[in-house]
Formats: C-alpha cells, structure tokens, sequence
C-alpha cells in the first residue's frame, strides 16, 4: 500500500535516529506544556479573583464615612462624617440605576448569642431587606428581611448555616425559634447560605431594630447598593455621590479621607482588562516558545533531507514525482510534530489537574484548568507548525535533480 509503506519508511528513519527525533520533539513538547501551564494558571488565578468578588454582588457600590483632612468653610479638619438614615433615603431616591439597597448600623454587640443551653460567638448584621442581594446570600428556608421588618422595628434574625449547626442540634427546625442577643430575644425567621463560607457564621437583623435596642437614633456606619448601570456610568455615579454628600455633610468634594467609595463595578473590570492582558501575554510567550520549537524541528529536516540527498535522486530518477517527495518529508514532520506536542498537552493538563487538587484551598487560586477550546487550538497550531516546519526542507528535496543528488556523498 501506498501509504503503509510512506508510514513504515516514516517510522524507520526516526527510529534510525532516536536521540534526534527525540531531542526534536522534547523542544515541541516543552513549548506545548509550558503554554498550557501558563493558561491554566492564568485562569485559575482568574477563577480565584472572580470568585471573591462574587462573594458579594460585582456590581456593587459602598460607601463609608470618614474623617476630614482638609479644613472647608470654617470647618476644622479632623472631623468625624456622621452618616444619617437621611442618606439613606437622599440615595435611594436620587439614584436613577439604583438596583437594591441596604444600610447598615455597627451596635455593641458584646456577649454570645445563644438558644437554650447552646452558646456561640458571632458577628450581627443589622440591615434593609436589599441586603440579600448586596451579599449574595441565598435563602435556605423561611425568608430575609423585609419592609415590613424595618418599619414596625421587629426582632426577627435570619441566620446562616453555620450558626444553625452551633446552636441548633438533633436537627431542630430553626425556624420559629428565638434566640437571645445580650439577652434580647429575636425570632428566627429565615437560614441562609452564602457564597463566602465566614459570611454563614453571620446573623442578620433589621436596622431600624438594632438603631432602636441600642440607642443608635437614626446613625448609619455604612451604606450599600447596586447599580444597573456601565462601569463608565458608576464612575460618574461616584463623583456624583461625593459631591451630594460633601454637600450635605459640609467637606470638601476633593477630600478623599472625609468620605471612602468602594465602587466594586469598576475594580472588577480593572481586573478583567488586567487578566486580560496576562492571557495575551501568556499566549506571545507559549507560541514564542513553540516557534523555538518548530525551528528546531525545520532545522532537522533540512539535516534529514541532506542525508538522503541520495536516496532522493535515485527516488526521483526512477520517476518520483516532487508531490511524493514533498508529502513523504511533510508527513515525517507534522508526524514528529504532532506526537510531541500531544504529549506536552496531555502532561500540561493532567499537571494542572493534580495542581487544582492539591490548591482547594489556596486563596485567589481556583480549578486552574486550560479550556477544551485552548486543546483544540493548541492541537490545529500543532498539525499546521508541523506542516509548516516540513514545507523548507520538503520543497527544497523536490527541487533537488536526480543527476546532482546520484553524485552525492
């Protein structure tokens, strides 16, 4: 057959030269393994960033008061910004992408919350119903704060996950229940479960409740909402908000200590632009790599085919058309090629599966697998380079004249 024999004469001449063909094909492989090491990484490193911000909602803006640094109309510096439920409601009312919303007051929580003989420590919440969305809680069972909560100053607490396995043993429904806050009793009316396993040791409450038990007034330590709009548009939306409050609170606009805007949206892009970069990146410097690698693989065809100038002469002599001598050349590569670089595949990916293994619980490092398409890519960038890689030497054996090749030594 035609092509078993192409095939069997293939496999003769890289046997013939084993430490060559190899050494050849090791260079393919390492730039393939390396390129798959480096994208694997990369979008695990990527994968651990996305999913701290999705612990909370990505399009997400807070904002927190400060301390003047910059004395404003007869005002010293060093004051304390004092944020009131009025903000609350001047943002909640002048936002037009304004999605949910939340508020939230930091009482002394001092003691250990408990349920019967069942004590335990954890961190108090006090919120508007927006909230569940903010953080990205899911309800379990029963439900979150609502309005109603808010306006009437009910003691109602939505607990997380790990606060009902502390506290609530012989699985007894939660719900229903009443736990006691420095000794206040709040009813338990709904269990969550958060993207963020510390944010399930948390116990959720109304605001206004906790302004009310605890002599807050109507101070609020935070405010938070999300937003429908472009990151180009919460951009606009934070200047916007910096100078309502400035107004209200009488600082400076440009006093960047007096009031801190934590705008999640646009860091969040940042950080995909970032990963962004780290991907193209990554790829200039795999096929810089493979190129090395295809290279070398050109430069030992031309040393195959200048070995068997012979052999081709008397090939073409007894009426081998060039096709045949291109295609016998090409296949030797793309065959050499193609081998190496599968198994510098196949050893990136399974390296990348014991890595994602053995980092579960690594911070910001997360499954860093490559994806089937870079496979699939990688595999049509192997055939086309081997193919490549064979063309120089296979046409310069086809232009060879059987006369001139015969007088070869």
């Amino acid at each position: 057959m035609f092509d078993q024999d192409k095939w069997q004469e293939i496999l003769s001449t890289i046997k013939k030269n084993k430490l060559r063909s190899f050494l050849t094909g090791f260079s393919v492989a390492w730039g393939i393994f390396m390129l798959i090491i480096l994208l694997g990484s990369g979008k695990g490193l990527q994968n651990g960033v996305e999913t701290e911000f999705k612990q909370d909602a990505i399009n997400s803006i807070w904002i927190y008061p400060g301390q003047t640094s910059i004395p404003y109309k007869g005002y010293s510096l060093g004051r304390q910004i004092k944020m009131t439920n009025n903000d609350y409601d001047e943002v909640n009312k002048n936002v037009k992408d304004l999605e949910y919303i939340s508020a939230r007051f930091n009482a002394s929580w001092s003691g250990s919350i408990s349920y019967k003989n069942e004590y335990g420590s954890f961190d108090i919440i006090s919120c508007n119903p927006g909230c569940q969305q903010i953080e990205n809680a899911s309800i379990k069972e029963g439900r979150f704060i609502n309005q109603p909560d808010i306006e009437k100053f009910r003691k109602v607490a939505i607990i997380g996950l790990k606060v009902v396995d502390a506290l609530f043993k012989d699985s007894v429904n939660p719900i229903g229940k009443y736990l006691k806050v420095n000794g206040i009793p709040f009813e338990v009316v709904g269990v969550f479960s958060d993207p963020n396993e510390r944010d399930m040791n948390r116990i959720y409450v109304p605001v206004s409740t906790a302004q009310k038990v605890f002599n807050g007034g109507n101070t609020i330590h935070n405010l938070s909402f999300t937003t429908t709009g472009t990151p180009e548009e919460s951009k606009k939306l934070v200047e916007y908000l910096r100078n309502d409050f400035a107004k209200r609170h009488n600082f400076d606009p440009t006093d960047m200590q007096a009031l801190y805007i934590n705008n999640t949206l646009e860091r969040y892009e940042q950080f995909q632009n970032m990963f962004k970069g780290i991907r193209i990146f990554v790829w200039i410097i795999g096929i810089g790599t493979i190129i090395a690698g295809i290279v070398g693989v050109s430069n030992i065809m031309m040393i195959v085919v200048k070995e068997r100038t012979k052999e081709i002469g008397i090939r073409k002599a007894i009426g081998a058309s060039p096709g045949s001598i291109i295609s016998l050349i090409l296949l030797e590569s793309v065959l050499i090629t193609s081998f190496a670089g599968y198994v510098g595949l196949v050893l990136g990916v399974g390296l990348l599966q014991l890595l994602s293994k053995a980092m579960e619980n690594v911070p910001f490092i997360k499954d860093p697998q490559a994806d089937f398409s870079v496979a699939i890519y990688a595999t049509l960038l192997l055939i086309i380079s081997g193919a490549i890689a064979g063309f120089v030497p296979a046409n310069r054996a086809a232009r060879i004249k059987p006369i001139i090749a015969l007088r070869d030594e």
